[in-house]
């Protein structure tokens, strides 16, 4: 089970620290590891770049679900979620703002001409 637990007697400071932590880990074993190295995920064989892309949607459509929990409004730069969306959804016709297709192909939102998914996955196949 790939699952990280935090106390939650530490409260927020603890949970920050745990999240610095694992972003540095894989920030690591992304710098460490040759860009030909294919490794296993659940939705197929992955490169780097791909576990670094898969990380990124991780990081942005969670810290949208906290931001959203804390009735706050948070986004990130487009140009990123631009980049994530054509290495992991190649399937995604990007139309307008690139966060807002994004949410959309992880099931967080609908999209005026597309009803919000139900069931969503992504590719983080190694691209030929």
């Amino acid at each position: 089970m790939n699952v990280i637990f935090v106390d939650r007697a530490a409260g927020p400071d603890g949970l920050l620290t745990v999240l610095e932590a694992c972003g540095g880990l894989m920030a690591s074993v992304l710098r460490t590891t040759p860009s030909t190295t294919v490794s296993y995920h659940v939705f197929g064989p992955s490169d780097p770049e791909g576990f670094a892309a898969m990380a990124v949607v991780e990081t942005l459509v969670h810290t949208h679900d906290i931001a959203q929990g804390l009735n706050r409004q948070w986004s990130p730069p487009r140009e990123l979620c631009l980049r994530v969306l054509r290495k992991l959804f190649p399937h995604v016709t990007v139309r307008g703002d690139a966060w807002h297709n994004l949410l959309w192909a992880t099931g967080r939102t609908a999209l005026p001409d597309r009803p919000r998914l139900t069931e969503w996955r992504w590719y983080g196949t190694r691209s030929e």
